[in-house]
């Protein structure tokens, strides 16, 4: 149903209202506040449609109603008013005096946050992530700011090489709305990922350690690693994956290792999954666990063998699964 008013129907509106009961009146206003709200919900869609990506407050306050001038006078985080305040690009600046919301309006561009004041090392690895501003810095006459201090060492481990990433995939990253995109340096990485990027459906690949079971993970703690995104249950288990990725990532890039095997390429079941020699292995269905375990360790062998190769030949490429493997 259209909820947006034309000249039309808010006319009609009006009349009928002069024919009806005061109680009316309640249900027009609502009527109202429903199609502004509409309004409201298309021009917030067409700001993203022109290539904007904001990380704003629930009022629409961008660096958390900082000042962003003080940021290069004052070389500090310095909140501002709501006293002095002025919209830019579909955002709304604090500022802490008229003189910095007047540095700031005679020169918009010299003091605004880079990446929508995103992380800035975030936005470097191909996705969008909330901020702490006494993390900023000023690169070249540019106002970054990052998530927190772990973001901070990453980034200063090559500032100007991850300042031209993030100006690569910004605006990808923008276009994702702010999802992680796959960047050049994951080109490299095969992986079995859905849409979303999300390896082992989302599942928790610490879990089948600890738990000796498929446990569906959160996004609320995930993990970038070699081109896929990793859900955790938890906050402890997102922490033993980033202290030691390799020991928990499920084992030729979370395909079907019976396949791999093969030399194949084929989707698992995240239940049939077992381990050799610490590793996390998955198969595609009973019949391939049964497969590869007539002969673990020699099939094992084939699929280390084999799986260099296919990463060379598809990683990087449009993915799809092979034709079932035969045994």
């Amino acid at each position: 149903m259209n909820l947006i008013p034309n000249r039309f129907s808010l006319s009609i509106a009006i009349r009928a209202y002069a024919f009806q009961p005061r109680s009316w009146y309640a249900q027009l206003i609502k009527w109202l506040l429903v199609a502004l709200a509409s309004l409201m919900g298309l021009t917030s869609a067409s700001a993203q449609s022109e290539g904007r990506l904001l990380n704003l407050n629930a009022d629409g306050v961008i660096l958390d109603g900082y000042d962003p001038v003080a940021f290069f006078t004052d070389n500090k985080p310095v909140k501002g008013s709501a006293a002095y305040q002025t919209k830019h690009e579909g955002a709304i600046y604090y500022f802490a005096s008229a003189e910095h919301q007047q540095l700031f309006e005679a020169n918009p561009r010299k003091y605004e946050p880079q990446f929508g004041a995103f992380c800035a090392y975030a936005v470097s690895l191909g996705r969008t992530a909330p901020i702490d501003v006494n993390t900023f810095s000023i690169v070249n006459e540019r106002l970054v700011v990052q998530h927190n201090q772990k973001a901070v060492n990453g980034w200063n481990k090559d500032v100007p090489g991850n300042l031209a990433l993030a100006d690569q995939y910004w605006p990808a990253v923008v276009k994702n709305h702010g999802k992680q995109i796959r960047t050049n340096e994951e080109a490299k990485y095969l992986e079995n990922v859905n849409q979303e990027g999300v390896i082992l459906d989302g599942y928790d690949p610490v879990g089948y350690f600890t738990d000796n079971k498929a446990i569906k993970g959160s996004a609320d703690y995930q993990s970038r690693y070699e081109g896929a995104t990793y859900y955790f249950t938890s906050a402890e288990h997102k922490q033993l994956f980033d202290d030691n990725p390799a020991k928990y990532q499920p084992q030729y890039g979370g395909y079907c290792a019976y396949a791999v095997s093969l030399n194949k390429l084929r989707p698992v079941d995240v239940n049939i999954f077992q381990f050799v020699d610490g590793r996390l292995l998955l198969q595609h269905t009973q019949d391939a666990y049964d497969q590869f375990n007539k002969d673990t360790q020699g099939n094992t062998k084939k699929a280390d063998q084999n799986w260099p190769l296919l990463v060379k030949k598809r990683a990087g490429k449009q993915k799809g699964f092979d034709a079932p493997a035969k045994s």
